[in-house]
């Protein structure tokens, strides 16, 4: 058995039994799975290569070449090559822009080499990761700015190091790291701006005996040595602004009730991640909020299937839980559809998975109270910040907006336009949602998020209408049947 690529819509089969979007830890372990069961099971990707933002550029690097990207970056190689061995089919560079479950299938269009192709599979499994929590702050769309993991992106897959000075800033364990693979490849940081509240350590507290026991405690605070040994780290910042006129030139910030200012050519900024649920949305999956994440995210069972019954979501995209613990949701849901489509039930295997998930959780709570974003940094009080970047829409807009009794996202979308840019509320749903609680005071569960709607990425109109068109739809546009 080996692994067939195709590189054109062309070559895609009408039908599979299994397909599974996103080639990171989960839908690598979830291919590798349904393969082995004997189903037909084919794995989309938009980037060129396997691996996710975890795993980046795992089929082309080597650990000779790239030590500094530390040993649990080459955990991914034995996804890749588990992947390699089996008879899926893998599509990358391909956008899965609709996905409709229709009876008891689902239905993709997904486009490749600039052609679209509709897909009917049995069984959908999302593995679509997580994105950067969006961190407005004023001077965040200046040329030098960007999020830490488009920086260590640039780092694993073209190992590029960020020209200096180098300011990092926001809050999450990925600030530590990214700085540490800087350091290890011969880079340097200027300094860290760590915004996460002095509060957060008194309300994680009680998770700290079961973080101590997890894989994640001394990886940390290891991490956290190493780096504030080698790196100046600002604690308990509460404002930011990033200085410049057409590009980054600086950074002004309080810390400790203290204003300072650094130079910076490069500022990087993350406040940890939240599901890339956009997909898992428009197809009508239910979303619901998770207060100790602090952000929407796709309802499902156990077993990873949500509350449509052709699909089925694994990783980081139906809850942030990290590479090891989307493994092991991406083998539990492989397992869950594949078994379901051949009558079968639970196996002991999957049973395992299930306890090697848990075992790998352990200390998560820890994490996600201590890195919870500052209120001030989630809803933003300055109105000349832009929130949605697409649409160059204000806080202080959005704010207004609010105070006049809007309704909620999707009425904003349509007086501000926001979220109706090329990333279709990506970068501002999080935002938009946190500034309508805030001013309104309601939680953000009430709140909701946009409702999202096909096609979720852009693509050229010539693809849509060169796919073969339903009777419904010719009778929606002609009148007719047949035209």
């Amino acid at each position: 058995m080996t692994l067939e690529t195709i590189h054109n819509a062309e070559n895609l089969s009408a039908r599979y039994d299994i397909a599974i979007i996103g080639a990171g830890p989960a839908g690598m372990a979830a291919a590798a799975e349904c393969a082995r069961l004997g189903l037909k099971t084919v794995i989309f990707d938009e980037n060129t290569g396997a691996g996710g933002q975890i795993y980046r550029a795992i089929a082309r690097n080597g650990s000779a070449s790239r030590p500094y990207l530390g040993k649990d970056y080459w955990r991914g190689a034995g996804l890749w090559e588990a992947l390699c061995a089996s008879a899926a089919t893998y599509v990358p560079a391909a956008a899965v822009w609709s996905l409709e479950q229709r009876d008891s299938e689902a239905e993709l269009r997904v486009s490749v080499a600039g052609r679209s192709r509709i897909v009917v599979a049995k069984r959908v499994i999302l593995a679509t990761g997580a994105t950067e929590r969006p961190m407005p702050v004023r001077g965040w769309t200046l040329p030098g700015v960007m999020s830490v993991g488009a920086a260590q992106i640039a780092l694993k897959a073209s190992a590029l190091l960020p020209e200096g000075p180098v300011v990092l800033a926001g809050s999450g364990p990925l600030l530590y790291l990214y700085a540490s693979q800087v350091l290890a490849a011969g880079g340097a940081i200027e300094a860290i701006l760590d915004t996460t509240p002095r509060r957060n350590w008194f309300r994680a507290a009680p998770h700290f005996l079961s973080f101590l026991t997890s894989p994640y405690a001394w990886k940390g605070l290891g991490l956290l040595v190493e780096v504030t040994r080698a790196v100046r780290v600002f604690r308990s910042v509460t404002t930011l602004a990033i200085t410049g006129k057409d590009r980054a030139e600086g950074v002004a910030f309080t810390s400790r009730g203290k204003a300072s200012s650094l130079p910076a050519a490069s500022v990087f900024l993350h406040q940890g991640v939240i599901p890339h649920a956009n997909l898992a949305n428009a197809a009508g999956c239910e979303l619901a909020w998770n207060e100790r994440q602090a952000c929407f995210v796709p309802v499902v069972d156990a077993e990873g299937r949500s509350t449509l019954p052709a699909i089925f979501i694994a990783g980081d995209g139906c809850g942030i839980g990290g590479a090891v613990v989307a493994e092991f949701d991406g083998r539990i849901a492989g397992l869950s559809a594949g078994l379901e489509l051949l009558g079968k039930q639970p196996s002991e295997e999957m049973r395992r998975y299930v306890r090697l998930r848990q075992k790998a959780l352990r200390g998560r709570a820890f994490i996600d109270l201590l890195y919870e974003p500052a209120p001030s940094f989630r809803a933003p009080t300055e109105d000349d910040v832009i929130a949605c970047r697409c649409e160059e829409v204000s806080v202080g807009a959005i704010r207004e907006a609010a105070a006049h009794g809007v309704a909620g996202p999707n009425q904003l979308k349509t007086m501000l336009r926001c979220g109706m840019g090329p990333c279709q509320g990506r970068m501002c749903a999080a935002t938009v949602t946190e500034l309508l609680a805030d001013e309104q005071r309601r939680r953000p569960a009430d709140v909701g998020t946009y409702r999202q709607r096909f096609p979720i990425k852009p693509v050229p109109l010539s693809e849509i209408a060169a796919l073969p068109q339903t009777p419904e739809a010719m009778i929606a546009v002609t009148g007719q049947a047949d035209h």
